[in-house]
Parts: structure tokens; sequence; C-alpha cells
């Protein structure tokens, strides 16, 4: 599986590398066409790259330089003249733009008592991004510069709908492209013991699409069609409504970043109070995430289910005397189910996002079937039953003496002979698969 993993993130840099080579080769066979205009974007693509956020799942972005670069793929005429750059000269100077990106991270000097960086080139990630821009505005420009300098979309008026339309239709395009390259990069990056599944990584750079990613598309299309009557000047004009959008989500990634402290703050309360053993909360959490991942949860889900997770036990504050050893597990049903929903009012009150508190609430509810006509039980609250019933039942393994290969069989027949009335029959079949990782 580790060299299928290879292979596939290999073939993706290879693709691009060999492309941006080829590219290269031929511009400089011919020389290039309008080198005023592809300086400009070839600029505004390296100073975008320097420009970073970091998007939930810890996935960085470069808004400016993907807009420009799909801006100067879309690029038809230019102040009402036509433009004949084509697409090879996409690729180049697409290519130029996320080398020169890295050459201040080379140029910088190392500062005493500060880790050391390492160069961009050397980070996964930025070569991931790097092969994944090449190749999707490699593809848009594919699709539209032939097109475009073979004459075909002159029937279209810049002015009128349909060449709107038809620019929308190639930025949506070379978006699912990107979208689909991440995905399997994505994939092959967290490997095969992860349960990260194909149709997750995709449905959540699908969704990402929807915030920054439309942005991305939106801003690469206006600045094509503005340039066209204004000129260069479009660059930074245009650009400039991406680069507040940015500000705002470096703003909500630092509302985030609190949101975590919170919920920190929170899981650690019980097992200082004495309440819960230590490490219980970022176990159940780890083993609940693991059976999100397995069971097919995107990265928003895994980011809610991992904060109710966290926050599970949070309802034994109320308590007068601590559960032994916090074993809410082995309580009756109408304990738990008590516990539960204290725990969730407490939720509701620190500001994270409502459907945390729905989960906790509904985690001791049987999974059977609805209870007070509420409706089904969330997935989330099923797979945080599992995996808090999973550790507790190891605890008491463990202070029984029980070596831990035996602790875990025995936590999961346990949890078998449960399965389908107390316990999630899928949560269950899912333990068994990847083995419980939240060991202590």
């Amino acid at each position: 599986m580790r060299a299928v993993r290879g292979r596939t993130t290999g073939a993706v840099h290879l693709g691009a590398a060999a492309l941006l080579a080829y590219a290269l080769g031929a511009v400089a066979l011919r020389g290039v066409a309008e080198p005023g205009v592809a300086f400009a974007f070839t600029a505004l693509i390296a100073l975008g790259e320097c420009v970073r956020i970091t998007l939930p799942g810890d996935r960085e972005q470069a808004p400016i330089g993907a807009a420009g670069a799909l801006a100067y793929a879309l690029l038809g005429p230019l102040r009402g003249v036509p433009t004949a750059h084509g697409t090879l000269q996409v690729v180049a100077v697409t290519g130029a733009g996320l080398a020169l990106s890295w050459l201040p991270g080379v140029a910088l000097p190392h500062r005493p008592g500060r880790p050391h960086r390492r160069p961009p080139w050397a980070d996964p990630a930025r070569r991931d991004g790097a092969a994944r821009r090449l190749l999707a505005v490699g593809f848009a420009a594919a699709v539209f510069q032939p097109l475009y300098n073979g004459g075909l979309v002159d029937r279209f008026s810049p002015e009128g709908p349909a060449y709107g339309a038809f620019l929308t239709a190639v930025a949506a395009l070379a978006a699912l492209c990107d979208a689909t390259l991440a995905a399997l990069l994505r994939c092959a990056a967290a490997g095969p013991d992860s349960g990260l599944r194909f149709p997750a990584a995709l449905e959540d750079e699908l969704r990402s699409l929807f915030g920054i990613g439309s942005a991305i598309v939106a801003t690469g299309m206006l600045v094509s069609l503005a340039a066209g009557e204004v000129g260069l000047w479009a660059l930074p004009l245009f650009c400039t409504p991406l680069l507040l959008a940015q500000v705002s989500f470096r703003r909500a990634a630092a509302v985030r970043a609190t949101t975590g402290q919170t919920i920190a703050s929170l899981a650690r309360a019980t097992e200082v109070a004495g309440y819960t053993p230590h490490g219980h909360a970022r176990r159940v959490a780890d083993t609940a995430c693991a059976l999100g991942r397995e069971l097919g949860l995107g990265t928003r889900e895994l980011a809610l289910l991992e904060y109710a997770a966290l926050m599970h036990d949070v309802g034994q504050l109320s308590l007068v005397e601590p559960v032994p050893d916090g074993a809410t597990a082995l309580l009756p049903s109408t304990e738990q189910q008590r516990i539960a929903r204290l725990g969730s009012e407490v939720i509701s009150r620190t500001g994270v996002p409502r459907q945390v508190a729905e989960q906790v609430a509904r985690l001791a509810d049987p999974c059977a079937g609805p209870v007070g006509g509420e409706g089904p039980v969330p997935l989330a609250a099923r797979i945080i039953r599992v995996a808090n019933a999973h550790d507790d039942l190891l605890t008491a393994a463990r202070r029984r003496g029980l070596g831990e290969a035996l602790g875990r069989l025995e936590a999961l027949e346990v949890l078998r002979l449960g399965r389908g009335r107390v316990y999630d029959a899928r949560v269950v079949d899912a333990l068994a698969r990847v083995g419980g990782p939240g060991r202590g």
C-alpha cells in the first residue's frame, strides 16, 4: 500500500514536472508572446503565492496566486487587442511565478533561537500544491486558449452572457480538476492506515470550493474579463477584494483557535477534578476520529466529532460523587443519558458549534430507535458512545491486571454483545477493523 501511495504522488508530480519542462522548452524556442503581460502575471502569481492562508484541516492555500494563474489561462483580449500567449506559455508563466515565490524562503537568513525552516521544495504540501496548480491551470488553458486563438470564441461577444458562461464553465472544470487532484494527494499522504477514503476527501475539497475556492474562481474570471477593458490595471484592482477575504479567513482561523483552546480546557477539567482518568478524553477522541474516517466522514464532520468526543464527559462535573474510574459506560442507561444532557447544557453555553452540544446530548441514547420523538441518533453520537465504552472497558481490564491484547479482545467482545441494541452495529464493526487506535 505504501508503494501505491508513492506511485500516486509520484505520478502527479512527474506529470506536472514534465508539463512544465515541455512548456519552458517550447517558450524558450519560440520566444515570449507579450513579454510585459507575461511578466505582470508572473509577478502577481509569485506575490500571491507568498501570501498564504491555512484552511481547516491544516491545508494551505494561496488564493491570489491561484486566481492570477487562472486569470492568465482565461485571458482573451487585453484592452480590446487579441493576445496570443497560448497554453504552454500559461504553464511556463505559472511555473516561473511558483519558482519565484520560493526564493524568499531560501534567501532569508536563519535567525538564532528559531527552528530551521525547510526550503519550500522540501515541504510535501508545497510540492503537492505546486503540482496541482500547474496541472489545473494547464487544463484550463488547454480548454480555453486553443478555442480563443482558433477564433471559435469570437462568436461570443465579450460583453455578452455567452462569453461569461463559457468562462464560467472552463473555470468550473479547472476547479473540479484541482479538487480531484487535491483529494488524490490527500489520500496518498494520509496513507491506508488513516482510514481516509477518496470520496470523503473529494467531498471535503468540493465543499471548500463554496468558501475561498469560489472567491478564487470568481476573481480569476473577473480579472480576465476586466483586463479586456482596462488592461493590466485589472490585476491589482480586482485582486484587492480577494486579499481582504484572506484577512477574514485569518480572523476565522483565530476564532477556531480560541474555540479549540476552550474545548481543550473543558476536556482537561474532568481530569484535573479527578472525575476521569488521565488521557481518557484524548484517547476517546482519537478512537472516535479513527472510526469516523473509517466510516467516511469528511474534515468538518471529523472536527465536530473530535470536539464532542473531547467534551463528552463534561456532564460528570455536576455529579456530587465521581463515577468510579469515570466509567460512564458501566452506569445504567438512564444515568448515562442524564450525564450526557447535563454536559450538553454546559457545552451549549461555551460558544462551540451547536452540533457539538447536540451530539453530546444524544450519545447515551440507544441506537435501536428514536427516543422521545427526537429522531435518529446522530452518527457522531453513536461513534463517541462506542469509543467511550471501548476506553472504559480497556481501563477496567487493565486495573484487573489483564494484558493489553486480552483486554482489547474482551472489550470488543462486550461491545459485540450490545451490537445493534446498545451500540451501533456499523460502528462496532469499524472498531474491529481499525483495532481501536485510542490506546493510552
